[in-house]
């Protein structure tokens, strides 16, 4: 997205009930990809490309296809369409219904490339009587090489054209050629200026020839060959990629990606396959896919599609989050233990790049770019810069020791493993106070500071984990010598004691006892926080519900100590538990006429724009499905009978975000939120909510409790 972009869905959006002006929203239509590319389809079929963080390459920032009929255009984007998924691929169908034809198009990315093969069918019932010799597909695409809209320069060939800036150099080429083939100008200063939008493309203006060719903007006209026009996009970078070799991978594109069935194939590669046994399995096609889409090949993720590239409204999607991306990594490590979903090398992936992007000091970075792990803007890297360590969400390193701990259980090999785990603990170490709860840091949310319930568990989890998957982790893995930049350099190994596994004990037991200050009996629940000048903020938050799966981990820690024995988490703890997801899941759950599910904390302003209450949110909604299935299980090793209702409820919001739930949109895609009337807003798809979704739909199934009991009969 460009500044020209922005500003025109500024004047088309300013006032919009639930929209917000400057953004590209991606809540409608579905995404290609799964190789680093990643292409929107939107559901009027405009293409546009939101790979650049994880592949570095701009692409496609502008798209409209069309019908000619002779000189006549009609543009597909303004007639009826439908949309949907060819089967579990990631190779998107839309059918548009044109007066002179009906238009059946494919779309399918691969690799660096993305193919449009429009089939145009007349003489139905209902068009025109068209001479099929007079069609043919037009097409107006604008890229921005290397991110830019100005300095652009264009090379023409007879069934391609190139456009560049410095490295980056996108292709667009057809299968049977360009019988016309013209520049565009980008939006004028004027029409920038001016208080109504400029639709494009425009006629041609013969006296700025030599400008047309100085934009990444071009009209091409497309001849069909038997019906059928096939165009293809390619982004390369000059320094891996030669004119000659781009131009030969499109030839042999065209020829073997022929026909919508290798279009399928190629497509289907692109994600793992899920047995046609597995439970609930739409849903995890749907989960897979969306996983697999946001992944760059290094195996980090971003968190959802960057909808907001100027942080007009939000400080961006388009980055890997610790927090979001190592929690995603356990729910993925979880399931595939629970389903066989062959993910091995997922998780390796994601644990080699946990490994390579820690700082000596044992931490995560605020977030970074997923395609190389490079740092990325942010706003909560305290732990690089001098001062205070307030701005640091210490809950990202909870969350990644917790993942490399099961990972290293589950056999994953990377080099370093042990030494990253090591310079962890140390670090948690440092930012844990001496009344065994974390130091004030920023929330998960990213919108306060505090002493945070959420960072408690989040402790909790990894010092539980450490002590469960930790045997043979010693303090040497941090001898880093005169490096500066070492892993632990940063830390002193001394201080470690001899014992890793015993401390990582000792510690969650520490962060167990101390979550009795948070607790507030007079709601039955923990407080988010205590905030920095020391009150308790006793107001709900769905971030909360993380002490569920915590206190699972902690409570295996007795059963690996004497095998048979009562968990860890005692009598009054489970209490309190049941009391505190309950009073959450209820509180916190919001209904409308259109949708029903949890919202993010009480009192959260967010986003709201004309709404007068708190919107609902698919995370916190499958945060709390999984937490009740986590403290179903919890329960069910001990023979309580609350187990039964707790599972319900897990089903009852799982349902919600689940396919035909109100939360989860006709394309399988779950938004962050949503408005009341039932609108989508915001990242869409956001990966987070599918990996909960997919290990809670795992969690239920191992435990026998996706299907609810069958009634026992009267007779």
């Amino acid at each position: 997205m460009q500044l020209r972009d922005a500003l025109d869905d500024y004047k088309r959006t300013i006032g919009h009930a639930t929209r917000f002006p400057g953004e590209r929203r991606t809540v409608t239509g579905r995404f290609s990809g799964g190789e680093g590319r990643l292409v929107h389809v939107d559901d009027d079929g405009e293409l546009r490309d939101f790979g650049y963080p994880l592949t570095g390459r701009t692409g496609l920032v502008r798209s409209r296809l069309g019908l000619a009929v002779g000189d006549d255009v009609t543009w597909l984007d303004q007639v009826d369409t439908r949309q949907r998924y060819v089967d579990d691929t990631t190779l998107i169908e839309t059918v548009h219904e044109a007066d002179a034809a009906t238009v059946t198009r494919h779309d399918a990315t691969v690799g660096d490339a993305h193919l449009t093969r429009a089939a145009i069918e007349v003489g139905e019932d209902g068009h025109a009587n068209v001479d099929p010799e007079r069609l043919s597909l037009v097409a107006y695409a604008r890229f921005a090489p290397d991110g830019r809209d100005d300095r652009v320069g264009q090379l023409r060939y007879g069934d391609a054209v190139e456009m560049y800036h410095d490295a980056e150099h996108d292709f667009l080429a057809s299968a049977t050629g360009f019988s016309e083939l013209r520049g565009q100008l980008p939006a004028t200063f004027p029409e920038l200026l001016a208080d109504a939008p400029t639709d494009l493309p425009r006629a041609r203006d013969g006296d700025r020839y030599e400008e047309e060719r100085l934009s990444g903007e071009v009209v091409v006209d497309v001849p069909l060959e038997n019906g059928v026009a096939t165009v293809a996009s390619l982004l390369t970078d000059r320094t891996e990629t030669t004119r000659e070799a781009a131009r030969a991978r499109l030839d042999e594109l065209f020829e073997t990606l022929d026909s919508v069935d290798a279009l399928a194939a190629a497509a289907s590669e692109t994600t793992p396959s899920v047995p046609e046994s597995a439970p609930a399995r739409e849903s995890l096609v749907a989960d897979l896919r969306v996983l697999s889409l946001l992944s760059a090949e290094s195996g980090l993720r971003i968190a959802g599609p960057d909808f907001d590239p100027f942080y007009a409204t939000s400080g961006g999607y388009g980055y890997t989050w610790f927090r979001d991306d190592a929690e995603i990594s356990t729910f993925l490590l979880d399931a595939d233990g629970r389903l066989g979903l062959g993910l091995d090398d997922w998780h390796a992936r994601s644990a080699a790049m946990y490994v390579g992007t820690q700082r000596p000091d044992g931490s995560w970075p605020h977030r970074v770019w997923p395609r190389d792990g490079a740092l990325a803007p942010g706003w909560a890297n305290a732990r690089i810069e001098d001062g205070p360590d307030v701005d640091y969400q210490a809950d990202q390193t909870g969350s990644v020791i917790a993942y490399l701990a099961q990972a290293r259980a589950t056999g994953v090999e990377v080099a370093g493993l042990d030494g990253a785990l090591v310079a962890a603990l140390a670090g948690l170490d440092e930012t844990l106070a001496a009344d065994g709860r974390p130091v004030v840091c920023q929330n998960a949310w990213e919108d306060s500071a505090g002493r945070f319930a959420h960072t408690a568990a989040t402790f909790l989890e990894a010092y539980s984990e450490l002590a469960l998957h930790g045997a043979g982790l010693d303090a040497d893995a941090l001898d880093g010598g005169d490096d500066a930049d070492a892993l632990g350099a940063d830390l002193d190994a001394a201080a470690l004691p001899d014992d890793l596994v015993g401390h990582a004990r000792d510690q969650a037991v520490r962060v167990y006892e101390a979550l009795d200050d948070l607790w507030v009996p007079e709601r039955g629940c923990y407080a988010l926080r205590e905030t920095p000048e020391g009150a308790i903020d006793d107001r709900l938050d769905s971030s909360t519900l993380s002490l569920a799966s915590a206190h699972r981990s902690f409570d295996a820690l007795a059963e690996s100590d004497s095998p048979g024995e009562a968990g860890a988490v005692d009598d009054e703890r489970v209490d309190r538990l049941v009391s505190h997801v309950e009073t959450v899941v209820d509180g916190l759950a919001h209904e409308s006429d259109e949708i029903s599910g949890l919202i993010r904390y009480e009192g959260d302003g967010w986003r709201q724009a004309g709404q007068l209450s708190e919107k609902v949110w698919t995370v916190s909604t499958a945060w709390g499905a999984n937490a009740c299935a986590e403290l179903a299980a919890l329960l069910d090793a001990r023979d309580d009978p609350r187990a039964d209702r707790l599972a319900e409820r897990a089903r009852e919001l799982l349902a919600h975000v689940s396919p035909g739930g109100s939360l989860c949109e006709p394309t399988s895609y779950l938004p962050e939120q949503f408005f009341d009337d039932g609108t989508p807003d915001s990242a869409t798809p956001l990966g987070w909510p599918h990996a909960i979704r997919l290990a809670t739909v795992a969690l239920l199934e191992d435990r026998e409790r996706l299907a609810a009991a069958p009634v026992p009969s009267e007779d």
